[in-house]
């Protein structure tokens, strides 16, 4: 939100500084996160004097230009070469000296420099008004009032408007602060706290008056839940034209495009005291009559950016006697709208139910000034003022006459809410004692009536704008929030309590996993829960049925919350790798979202992903690609960390992956891993390879928490290794060697290990060769060469017997 420092100071005289004021803001909770400065003119015309030209002859080398001298106040004219056609001797006129700065009207900056025209040196320029950014017209240069002394800077006669504009990050809870009033509101309470004397003034209205009732608008409001209050009234004789510059000053200050004097008058009013208004062209409302209420779901409406949009049956609408001409609180319609042609208008102020608006603005993709005040809540009770306070801004901009009586249907009052605070309960949150007397100045300084004062507490009644206080929590923090954070000091006593906890809570599981994995160059990433549901598609494990959706999505891409970890990491994949970061090793972990059956079910993951090299290029170490073995290696190490070392490897049934594996325990799935399918990875736009893991965190907790983990003294006699150079046919996997080699030697033989891999010349077809090592050990005595030749021949027996397998 953009809140102007000039506009500010309408509400409040103040003399501080505009990073003085923002400091202020901030500690008020109006957390102000930018400041600019602001120039109706940029550059403001720093530079640019007023000059009398005394001479002005032919340029003895181009027929269009002239040669002047120019007085600008200072010992000696300047020399100027000009090709404006109007210039003459004894004209006052605007003149950018040697290194000032003007702007193009794309905003292009441009500086004067000495130079030489056609063989004519020139020491500055006279400017038209576009070169200045004061106008359009580039027919010739200005020419001032001949009384105007010579050397006067040209930013004192010319309006130039100099501002700087606070942008404020507004939190949703702070609906009252939507407008200059209200931010000027809160900094009144700062100051006051401050002990600074100050002014607080508010627009008047004491000139509205009705000229006349030559036109009538009757209203019915047919829905007053949707829209609790309503007023309006007509303003004739009209002309629509361009706003005056105050005006357009400051609306483009706040950012906003000024369009005509009427609108610009209602979105001035929006700005400056939080209430939205419209006005409509008297002459297209149908029947001199306006009907709030719903219609029917499939009507088509066409908006004022000329899109036609179906109509949900929740959808309030403003109509006349025939058609739709405005979504309430959201849009106005194409054919309703003021044009050039004006002259009369019915002028609308109301406060619609916030949820309706919201869900109306949403459903459309619309977020108007208007709807993001009205879905966060308005003060119910400026609306009449607001409306008088447009009408006479607009009879000030405009001209016209007030022709009706102000419509006001408030069938039920929102009134102030009734909040009791204890003193003692106030110490208690805050942490220290504030002195009542400062509590009760705080709250009057927020227009929080104190109704009641005993030695316990207060009886307050908070306005109705304010719709985020209704409980003695919000009292308080209104309270610390004016007092000053900074100001509470920090207690020399700290107090603590131990939870009791076992060492197998989920956070501190996956503490131990993260930092593993940290440790081993995986960075951490956490991802949007929301998705868009199109995901779906990308795999046949996942079914439409079963996604989960959003009632009231911030998007379509954003409607229903994910039933899988993957995409949102190939996202973030695909994100890195489109900078250039393409080495990737991330995991995260996060929770999946289910209906079943009519029920919602959610589960725990942990995601692994790997891309790219497995390390940075250096100059002592080559680099190397990720691949399969390098992540179940990864995967191996977490589950040996968790202590779980038995486990099945079956082949993945998962149709994200091109291959892969997935481990099991009896009927309980614990990790699927492998090459993620590259159409899925077209889907992002990667190109290079993606590894995934995904595993089953929830199984994997209940695991490690029945693991029952003994330990043992390091065995004091040595191990011996022996190695095989096996051939065998192609279909033989490792698991088969190192099942066979577990079966026949199951006390002696500690580790099975295959080392290398060999396929090629010098081997029969079908066949490959395999190098595995096998480790022994007798923890109670030294091995001897009779035992380890006895076991290896065994080996050797049966990987001939089952395998068919030869030694090389």
């Amino acid at each position: 939100m953009k809140i102007s420092y000039n506009w500010l100071k309408q509400f409040i005289k103040i003399d501080w500084t505009p990073e003085q004021t923002s400091e202020l803001l901030t500690n008020l909770g109006l957390e102000v996160e930018g400041i600019e400065a602001y120039q109706s003119v940029k550059g403001g015309l720093e530079g640019v004097v007023v000059g009398e030209v005394l001479t002005c002859v032919q340029h003895p080398n181009a027929d269009k230009l002239k040669v002047t001298t120019v007085n600008i106040g200072d010992e000696t004219p300047l020399q100027i070469v000009c090709g404006a056609p109007n210039v003459a001797a004894g004209q006052k006129v605007p003149v950018a000296t040697i290194g000032t700065t003007l702007y193009t009207e794309t905003g292009e900056a441009w500086t004067i420099k000495k130079g030489k025209i056609r063989g004519e040196e020139s020491h500055g320029m006279i400017c038209a008004e576009d070169e200045l950014g004061l106008g359009k017209s580039h027919d010739g240069i200005m020419v001032l009032d001949a009384d105007i002394k010579v050397g006067t800077p040209a930013a004192a006669i010319f309006d130039v408007e100099n501002d700087h504009v606070f942008e404020i990050g507004l939190t949703p809870n702070r609906a009252d602060a939507m407008s200059h009033l209200g931010t000027a509101r809160d900094l009144k309470a700062g100051l006051i706290q401050k002990e600074t004397t100050l002014e607080f003034i508010t627009p008047s209205v004491s000139a509205f008056h009705v000229d006349n009732r030559t036109l009538r608008i009757d209203v019915d409001v047919k829905n007053k839940e949707l829209a609790p209050r309503y007023c309006g009234l007509t303003i004739s004789g009209i002309k629509v034209k361009e706003s005056p510059v105050w005006l357009q000053h400051r609306l483009k200050a706040i950012g906003l495009n000024p369009i005509n004097n009427i609108v610009d008058a209602t979105n001035y009013v929006l700005h400056d005291l939080g209430q939205p208004l419209h006005a409509f062209d008297a002459a297209k409302i149908s029947g001199n009559k306006v009907v709030v209420k719903t219609l029917a779901a499939g009507t088509k409406f066409v908006t004022l950016d000329g899109v036609e949009r179906t109509l949900h049956e929740d959808d309030l609408m403003i109509c006349d006697a025939e058609k739709p001409m405005c979504i309430a609180g959201v849009f106005g319609g194409i054919h309703s709208g003021v044009s050039e042609g004006t002259t009369s208008i019915f002028l609308e102020s109301a406060y619609f139910n916030p949820v309706s608006v919201r869900k109306s603005a949403k459903r459309h993709g619309l977020n108007t000034d208007a709807s993001f005040r009205f879905e966060r809540g308005i003060d119910p009770n400026i609306t009449e003022y607001a409306l008088k306070r447009a009408a006479l801004l607009i009879q000030e901009v405009a001209g016209g006459e007030i022709t009706s009586d102000i419509v006001d249907i408030y069938p039920n009052k929102i009134e102030d809410f009734q909040v009791r605070l204890s003193f003692e309960n106030a110490k208690k949150l805050i942490g220290e004692e504030i002195p009542k007397e400062i509590i009760k100045r705080i709250l009057t300084s927020l227009e929080i009536k104190v109704n009641s004062v005993t030695e316990t507490g207060l009886g307050l009644m908070v306005p109705a704008y304010r719709n985020d206080v209704t409980r003695e929590a919000d009292i308080i923090e209104e309270i610390l929030r004016v007092y000053g954070y900074n100001n509470i000091k920090t207690t020399e006593k700290l107090n603590a309590s131990i939870s009791n906890s076992t060492r197998f809570e989920d956070y501190k599981i996956q503490n131990l996993v993260g930092n593993q994995l940290a440790s081993q160059g995986f960075f951490e990433i956490l991802s949007n829960s929301l998705t868009t549901p199109n995901y779906v598609a990308l795999s046949d494990q996942l079914k439409e049925e079963h996604n989960i959706s959003i009632l009231n999505p911030l998007s379509g891409d954003l409607s229903v919350l994910r039933q899988s970890l993957v995409f949102s990491g190939l996202e973030a994949i695909s994100f890195n790798i489109n900078r250039r970061r393409s080495d990737l090793k991330l995991f995260e972990f996060g929770k999946t979202y289910h209906g079943y059956n009519g029920k919602h079910e959610e589960f725990k993951h942990l995601s692994v992903f790997v891309t790219g090299n497995q390390n940075s290029e250096n100059w002592n170490s080559t680099t190397k690609k990720s691949d399969f073995f390098f992540l179940k290696g990864n995967i191996i190490s977490l589950l040996e960390r968790l202590g779980i070392s038995r486990y099945n490897e079956l082949p993945v049934e998962n149709d994200l992956f091109s291959e892969g594996l997935s481990f099991s325990l009896g009927k309980m799935k614990l990790i699927d891993f492998g090459l993620i399918k590259k159409p899925i990875l077209k889907h992002f736009d990667i190109s290079q390879d993606v590894l995934y893991a995904n595993f089953y965190w929830d199984t994997i907790l209940n695991i490690v928490k029945r693991n029952n983990i003994s330990f043992k003294a390091i065995p004091k006699y040595p191990e011996v290794r022996r190695d095989f150079a096996l051939l065998l046919d192609d279909s033989v996997t490792f698991e088969s060697i190192h099942k066979i080699a577990k079966q026949s030697e199951k006390q002696l033989l500690k580790d099975v290990n295959l080392f290398d891999v060999y396929q090629g010349k010098n081997l029969p077809a079908g066949k490959k060769s395999y190098a595995v090592s096998f480790t022994l050990q007798d923890e109670n005595k030294t091995l001897t060469d009779k035992q380890i030749d006895k076991i290896m021949k065994t080996l050797q027996t049966q990987f001939e017997i089952q395998l068919g397998a030869e030694l090389r």
